[in-house]
């Protein structure tokens, strides 16, 4: 096994790594052993008990997060006219047709969130080998496809999440920046996990959500006692 360095090591301090903590508590303990010297997102994994290789247990959706992410996301519009007017006034970083499938077919990758009005899914759909395998392609059930280009972008700009289940089962998450105060993490987290609940597929049997721990960057994973954030 490979030896932790001191920073790990400290990090760990005080951790009973076995124990499930209640979400409170947990933000607690991983804002306190923060060290380093830049500004950690607070991550989320959930463990569900589904099969994603089944349609009827796939697991993918957007989450808005009452506070944000603290992070800033650049988006991409397929849009004309007056919808690429629109898309540009509401914050859009990348506006364009046939000239930003170019751009994107040779290489310029620099944005976090691709919105297509219908119109121009002909177009976007030459690019799904390219956006699809980075989670990036615009779909109708994400929101991401739609003629309301403003709301769009204004929600991916606000803190909206999107969240895809793996093959293995797990749904990671960031949700937030450990700079945020304790509620405003602790209402995101509640945020974000109650979604996923609300997200259980149809084709789910047995227990739906297995475990679920939060981490800073990098530091440690703490387990979250499910009954105290699962609303049951």
């Amino acid at each position: 096994m490979a030896k932790k360095g001191k920073r790990i090591t400290g990090a760990y301090e005080g951790l009973d790594r076995e124990k499930s903590y209640n979400l409170v508590e947990a933000v607690k303990i991983i804002k306190a052993a923060t060290k380093t010297k830049f500004d950690e997102t607070l991550e989320i994994a959930m463990n569900l008990g589904v099969d994603p290789r089944h349609a009827d247990q796939n697991v993918r959706g957007v989450v808005a997060l009452p506070h944000g992410t603290g992070k800033e996301v650049r988006v991409a519009v397929f849009a004309r006219d007056a919808k690429a007017d629109e898309a540009k006034a509401a914050g859009a970083e990348i506006v364009g047709a046939e000239d930003l499938m170019e751009k994107i077919q040779g290489g310029e990758m620099n944005f976090d969130r691709v919105i297509a009005t219908p119109d121009m899914m002909a177009i976007v759909g030459r690019l799904g080998k390219v956006l699809g395998p980075r989670g990036l392609m615009p779909n109708p059930k994400l929101g991401t496809v739609t003629p309301d280009v403003k709301g769009a972008v204004e929600a991916a700009k606000s803190g909206q999440v999107e969240y895809r289940v793996e093959k293995a089962g797990i749904i990671h998450g960031g949700i937030g920046k450990l700079s945020f105060g304790e509620d405003q993490l602790i209402e995101n987290a509640r945020a974000f996990i109650s979604e996923i609940f609300k997200a259980k597929p149809s084709g789910s049997k047995g227990t739906y959500v297995k475990r679920i721990s939060i981490s800073s960057t990098m530091g440690p994973g703490v387990k979250l006692e499910i009954s105290s954030v699962s609303g049951e």
